[in-house]
């Protein structure tokens, strides 16, 4: 099941996966951040919001991720206790 919630343009996405935890898109600053199971924190630059919107609609999350947004971003990485 997805589970999505906007918040000042701010949506997240809540799944079940065995890697991705959640992931949210800031479409004001083209931020995608995407929270993993093991707790870190990446936020990738710069992403267009029809990558968003296909990572949405992809049947595997983490499949997409690893195609096509994983080493084509610039990111920061951050852990959960950094927030």
């Amino acid at each position: 099941m997805i589970i999505e919630r906007q918040n000042q343009g701010i949506s997240k996405k809540t799944m079940p996966s065995s890697v991705i935890r959640s992931y949210y898109y800031d479409a004001q600053h083209a931020v995608l951040r995407i929270v993993f199971v093991s707790g870190a924190i990446y936020d990738y630059e710069a992403v267009p919001e029809s990558v968003y919107q296909a990572m949405k609609s992809a049947f595997s999350k983490g499949t997409y991720f690893n195609q096509y947004i994983k080493d084509k971003f610039k990111f920061s990485r951050y852990h959960d206790h950094d927030l």
